[in-house]
């Protein structure tokens, strides 16, 4: 059994980059913990922006009293583009120490724990990671928090457009979120049984969209769904639609999602990822075992040497693709 860290009094908590749903039930856990352990608290509000702002708050149990169950931060968040300065690095850990701070929990993406490692490698601040976004992108965890909240509210406003679709013997083109990661699109693919997905790091195949449309219809289908990750340029949902009415007179109508995929009450296992993260993140702090984030793996939450969290992953896994394409006929 490892031997608690008795330098760590006092700790922070603060949330970075885009919000999910689960990161109050994360902060909830660090800040219960953390107090059961006889530490101080504080919250940062809006990330390492409010962190540089000086913008802190001592928290208590009743500080994080009723709050398990609503989307978003209650500490709010930030992009913080400063941050990649090392001056601007440095004087966020003077403030952390003037407020006398001995290690700090960040609830993020991948930028952030970029961030935190930084703050760990140049001046020696204890940190720790917890995964926190929608994309399901962050290296060396199987899942991340606000990743199954995002895809259900997906899956049910699809489950709607399939409705719809279905009374009017229509092709819809849904746009969901992920950028840089299709893990949303390829969920919520196979769980709404759409007939195609698209990819935009991948060619996009029109004249097989267009086969599989027609070959529902030949056995009887009346609507389609198209799935397509928005991807890092805009527009990729409407470059669809005009190419399928271009080159196969197929009239598809466009639904972007957007950001009612970061909001909404979380789910039942995203509450409970991330109130198992905040508590190891305590823990680990305790411990000294730093810098490092928290992950679930294979049905467990442990931590990882946060360096191997640093990258986006970039395998989406091609057997579920396979199994969505599979599936889709």
């Amino acid at each position: 059994m490892n031997q608690k860290n008795e330098s760590i009094k006092t700790i922070a908590v603060l949330c970075s980059g885009g919000d999910s749903p689960g990161m109050n039930c994360a902060i909830r856990a660090v800040v219960r913990t953390a107090l059961g352990e006889g530490l101080k608290v504080y919250g940062i509000r809006r990330g390492y922006a409010g962190l540089l702002e000086g913008s802190f708050v001592e928290m208590d149990a009743s500080s994080v009293g009723n709050i398990i169950q609503h989307g978003g931060t209650i500490l709010q968040t930030s992009r913080c583009p400063e941050f990649h300065e090392a001056e601007t690095r440095k004087e966020a850990f003077h403030i952390l120490k003037r407020k006398k701070i001995d290690g700090l929990i960040v609830i993020g993406g991948n930028g952030s724990y970029n961030g935190a490692y930084q703050l760990a490698q140049e001046h020696g601040l204890p940190v720790v990671g917890i995964p926190g976004t929608i994309d399901n992108d962050i290296e060396g965890t199987d899942y991340t928090v606000g990743f199954d909240t995002a895809v259900q509210t997906a899956v049910e406003a699809v489950d709607k457009i399939r409705d719809t679709a279905h009374s009017h013997a229509r092709t819809f083109v849904v746009e969901v979120m992920g950028r840089k990661s299709p893990a949303i699109a390829l969920h919520v693919g196979v769980c709404t049984g759409a007939e195609n997905i698209v990819f935009p790091s991948e060619d996009v195949d029109y004249d097989q969209i267009s086969a599989d449309i027609r070959r529902g219809l030949k056995r009887g289908k009346s609507s389609s769904i198209i799935i397509c990750a928005e991807g890092e340029e805009p527009g990729l949902s409407y470059k669809i639609q005009e190419k399928l009415k271009e080159s196969s007179g197929i009239d598809a109508h466009v639904c972007i999602l957007g950001h009612i995929q970061r909001g909404g009450n979380p789910s039942a296992i995203d509450r409970f990822l991330a109130s198992r993260m905040g508590f190891v993140a305590v823990k680990a702090m305790l411990e000294g075992n730093t810098p490092v984030a928290t992950a679930y793996v294979k049905g467990e939450v442990v931590s990882i040497p946060l360096e191997n969290s640093l990258k986006k992953k970039d395998d989406y896994l091609p057997h579920f693709v396979e199994l969505a394409r599979s599936l889709s006929i």
